[in-house]
């Protein structure tokens, strides 16, 4: 619950008392950064348990295979993960344009 809050607690640009649209450039950034933490936990978390499932098979060809889709699974998660951020990264130096950044443009 604290995670959500921290979140949410984004720096919102007010005018005169007034939410502005520029709030949503802080709340983006805290979500996306959550988002990219989470991602790290749960490929961490899939890692261990796929290793633990691979150790403890005994043999069992059910057991490997289950293990090997687990990992395959974390694996296939952290190259997509990892190939967004190049994508965004080459965007930004074929193009010039900022696109790690969100602002809105008023």
């Amino acid at each position: 619950m604290n995670l959500v809050k921290e979140v949410l607690a984004a720096e919102i640009e007010t005018s005169n008392g007034i939410p502005t649209l520029r709030g949503l450039e802080g709340l983006f950034e805290n979500v996306v950064s959550a988002i990219l933490a989470l991602s790290g936990v749960v490929l961490f978390v899939m890692l261990i348990m796929g290793g633990i499932k691979y150790i403890s098979s005994g043999g069992d060809p059910k057991g490997l295979e289950e293990a090997k889709k687990t990992l395959t699974t974390a694996i296939a998660g952290m190259l997509l993960v990892a190939s967004a951020y190049l994508i965004l990264a080459l965007i930004e130096r074929f193009t010039g344009v900022n696109v790690s950044v969100f602002k809105i443009q008023i």
